[in-house]
């Protein structure tokens, strides 16, 4: 006679026969990530091309201008920048992020749109 093996379950899961009941925030979580996964996929429908482009390049100007800010932040730290330095880089990086918001709102873009995780680049 063969033994069954027992699989082990997830937390706030239970099994019966091919069915997994979830939790309410398991699904939740599993909602946002679909989505997130079809909100960068590219619409090459003419009508949204230009949307696309925008979005795409307002997401590498906001990454890149995330870097700097970061960057500014350890010199700032490490005091090899002066006051008036450091006034002036707060105030282009704000401008730049003041700009990138108004670009994006004129193509109906929110930040979330922008779809900006670092991951592993917030401990730089």
């Amino acid at each position: 006679m063969k033994r069954r093996k027992t699989q082990k379950k997830k937390p706030g899961t239970t099994r019966s026969a091919d069915v997994a009941v979830v939790s309410n925030k398991q699904l939740q979580a599993l909602r946002k990530k679909i989505e997130k996964q079809t909100a960068m996929r590219w619409n090459p429908d003419s009508t949204e091309v230009q949307r696309s482009v925008i979005k795409l390049v307002l997401t590498l100007v906001e990454l890149i201008r995330q870097l700097m800010e970061r960057q500014a932040i350890r010199r700032m730290e490490n005091k090899t920048m002066t006051a008036a330095e450091t006034e002036a880089v707060g105030a282009a990086l704000m401008e730049i992020e003041r700009t990138v918001r108004d670009i994006g709102r004129q193509s109906d873009l929110t930040p979330e749109d922008l779809n900006l995780d670092l991951g592993a680049l917030k401990l730089l």
